[in-house]
C-alpha cells in the first residue's frame, strides 16, 4: 500500500441550528428495558421531588385550566396518584406525611358544611342487607369524628324457616288391613293417621308423600287430595274440576286418566260423573295453557281419582301410578297368586318377628316368602319400581334420589334365620326361584324345596308358619283328607310353632281339629276369607274340635 494514499476518517457533522434559536440538540432516545427504567425514574422524579413540593407533569403544565371561583380546584394527575383511596390508610412520604400536605383548595370542610354535599348514607337491613364495613366512609383515618359519617347498624332479624305444605292423603288397602296400615303409617312418622273404610287417611308434606310410596308395604296406592266440595249434580262436579289448579301438577303435553268410585252417592251414572270431571280438567288446561291433554287409559302420565259420597265430591291426584303391590319382580304366577301387599299384611297380622324362622309349606310362586325376605333385610318395597309422581311437574329429582340412597344404605347384607318354602308341584318351585332372583335375592336367602307339606320336617325348633293353602276350586275331591293328615303331622313335629292360615273355608279349624286363638276377616280378591291363628303344642288338641 502506498504511504501517500489519503486516509479517510469518519466524522459527525453538526446539524444546523434551527431558525427559532436554541442549541439544536435532541435528547437521546432509548428503547427496550433501559427506556422503561428511565421513564419510571423520570416519572418518580416528577411525582416525588426532593424538596417536597407538588410537581406537575410537563404535558399538563401548560394546558391546565384555571379554576372557577364557584368550583373547587381540580387535582393534577400527580395529586390523584398520590392521594390514597377512600377508606384506605394514608401512604406516608419519605419526608412529609400525607395528612400534613397543603390542600390546593384550602382545608377540607366537614361534609355537612359543604353546599354540594349529599346526606350520608345509612346502612340498614332493608336497604343493604350485606353492607360492607367501610360503606359510606371516605374520610381519612386520622380525621376528627365530625368528618366521619355515622352508620346506623340494625340487628339482623332471624331467618324464618319455610313451612312445608301439608297435604291430606288417602291410602287404600285390602279390606281387613286398615288397622295394620295405620300402624305402619304411624311408624313411618306420618301425622293424623286414622283408619277408614278400605284405607287410611293421614297428613304429610311432599317428602312424606314420597316416603309413603317408597316404604308402605300394605297400601295399594297413595292419593293426594287436591279439591273437595259439596255437590248436588254432575254440573257441580264439572265446576269443581274446572276450578282446581291442575296446571300445577301436569299440562297438556302429558296424557291423562280419570277414575271414579262412590259410596252411597245419589248420582245416577258414575260413568257420566267421570266424563264431567274429565271435561272440567281438560277445559281448565285449555283455558290456561291453550291445549287439552290426551286421554290414555293404559299408561297415562297423570291419574286423577274422583270419589263421591252422599254429599261431597273429592278429587285426588294418584301419585303412585301402577298399584303399589306391583313391586316389579313377580312375573311368574301360580294358580292362585297372592298379592304382595296382602302377603305383607298376613305377616303383619300373624305377629311374625323378622328375626324368627318362617315356613310356607304351600309356597306356590314364593310371594309370601319373598315379602318376608324384604322385610327382614329392610328392603323398601318401592326401591326398584317407577312411580307416577316422577312424571309430574312438581317432581323433585334430588329429593327422590336422596330418599332412595338413604334407603339402600339401610339394607342388611344377609339373614340370620332361615326362610323355607316347599310345594308339591315342581313348576311352582321353578317360578318361585325365578321371582326371588328378580327380587335381587341371593340363592341362599330362601330355601325352596319340592316336598309334600305332610312330610316336611321343621327347619328350626320353633318359628312361624304363614301360608295360603289350596281351598275352594283348587282343592280336588281326592284331597279332602289333606287337612286332618297335615294337622296330625304338625302336632307331632311342630310343637312350639305358630300356625297362620288364610282360607275361605270357614270350617277349617274343625277339619284340622284345632282351636283358633284369633281370626281376622280379610278379602283375597273377591273371596271373603279368614286368617286363622293356631298355637301348636306337641301332642295337644287331642280329641278337641
Amino acid at each position: 500500500m502506498n504511504d501517500s494514499t489519503t486516509r479517510k476518517t469518519l466524522g459527525l457533522k453538526k446539524k444546523a441550528a434551527p431558525a427559532g434559536g436554541g442549541t439544536g440538540e435532541e435528547p437521546r432516545k432509548r428503547s427496550g428495558a433501559r427506556a422503561r427504567q428511565a421513564a419510571l425514574r423520570e416519572h418518580a422524579r416528577q411525582i416525588r421531588p426532593e424538596d417536597g413540593a407538588e410537581a406537575e407533569s410537563p404535558k399538563k403544565a401548560g394546558t391546565r385550566r384555571p379554576a372557577r371561583p364557584d368550583q373547587p380546584a381540580r387535582h393534577t394527575d400527580s395529586e390523584r396518584t398520590a392521594r390514597p383511596k377512600s377508606g384506605a390508610p394514608a401512604r406516608a412520604r419519605a419526608d412529609q406525611p400525607y395528612a400534613d400536605r397543603p390542600r390546593p383548595d384550602g382545608p377540607r370542610k366537614p361534609r355537612a358544611d359543604r353546599p354540594d354535599a349529599r346526606p350520608p348514607r345509612r346502612a340498614t337491613l332493608d336497604a343493604r342487607p350485606f353492607a360492607r364495613r367501610d360503606a359510606g366512609t371516605d374520610a381519612r383515618p386520622d380525621a376528627p369524628d365530625t368528618e366521619k359519617p355515622r352508620v346506623q347498624r340494625l340487628p339482623r332479624a332471624p331467618r324464618q324457616p319455610r313451612i312445608a305444605e301439608t297435604f291430606e292423603v288417602f291410602a287404600p288397602c285390602p279390606h281387613g288391613l286398615e288397622e295394620a296400615l295405620a300402624l305402619e303409617l304411624q311408624a313411618l312418622g306420618h301425622e293424623a293417621v286414622r283408619a277408614g273404610r278400605a284405607g287410611c287417611h293421614f297428613q304429610a308434606d311432599w317428602a312424606g308423600v314420597l316416603r309413603a310410596n317408597l316404604y308402605s308395604r300394605l297400601a295399594t296406592r297413595i292419593l293426594v287430595q287436591v279439591a273437595r266440595a259439596e255437590v248436588r249434580d254432575e254440573d257441580d262436579i264439572l265446576a269443581l274440576a274446572r276450578d282446581t289448579e291442575w296446571e300445577r301438577w301436569f299440562g297438556p303435553e302429558q296424557s291423562l286418566r280419570v277414575d271414579t268410585s262412590a259410596i252411597r252417592s245419589p248420582m245416577r251414572s258414575l260413568q257420566y260423573c267421570n266424563l264431567r270431571a274429565k271435561d272440567g280438567i281438560c277445559d281448565r288446561l285449555r283455558e290456561r295453557e291453550g291445549a287439552r291433554p290426551d286421554i290414555d287409559t293404559v299408561r297415562p302420565d297423570a291419574r286423577v281419582h274422583l270419589f263421591l259420597d252422599e254429599r261431597h265430591a273429592t278429587l285426588y291426584l294418584d301419585v303412585s301410578g301402577e298399584s303399589l303391590f306391583k313391586r316389579g319382580w313377580r312375573l311368574d304366577k301360580g294358580e292362585a297368586p297372592l298379592r304382595e301387599n296382602l302377603a305383607a299384611g298376613l305377616l303383619a297380622l300373624s305377629d311374625w318377628p323378622p328375626d324368627a324362622p318362617l315356613l310356607d309349606p304351600f309356597c306356590g310362586s314364593g310371594t309370601l316368602l319373598i315379602e318376608a325376605a324384604w322385610i327382614a333385610l329392610g328392603v323398601p318395597p318401592g326401591i326398584w319400581r317407577p312411580f307416577g309422581f316422577e312424571r309430574l311437574r312438581a317432581h323433585d329429582v334430588r329429593l327422590w334420589r336422596d330418599l332412595k340412597e338413604d334407603a339402600r344404605a339401610r339394607i342388611a347384607p344377609r339373614l340370620e334365620q332361615p326362610l323355607v318354602g316347599c310345594d308339591i308341584h315342581p313348576g311352582a318351585i321353578e317360578a318361585a326361584r325365578a321371582n326371588a332372583e328378580r327380587a335381587h335375592l341371593s340363592p341362599d336367602t330362601i330355601r325352596f324345596e319340592i316336598c309334600d307339606a305332610r312330610q316336611m320336617p321343621p327347619p328350626a325348633p320353633a318359628g312361624w308358619i304363614v301360608t295360603n293353602p289350596p281351598y275352594g276350586e283348587r282343592l280336588a275331591d281326592e284331597d279332602r283328607d289333606l287337612w286332618p293328615e297335615w294337622a296330625s303331622w304338625l302336632k307331632r313335629h311342630y310343637g312350639g310353632w305358630w300356625l297362620n292360615v288364610i282360607t275361605s273355608d270357614l270350617d277349617l279349624p274343625g277339619r284340622m281339629r284345632l282351636k283358633a286363638r284369633r281370626r281376622h276377616p280379610l278379602h283375597n280378591g273377591a273371596l271373603d276369607c279368614r286368617l286363622f291363628q293356631f298355637e301348636l303344642v306337641a301332642a295337644g288338641y287331642r280329641n278337641k274340635a
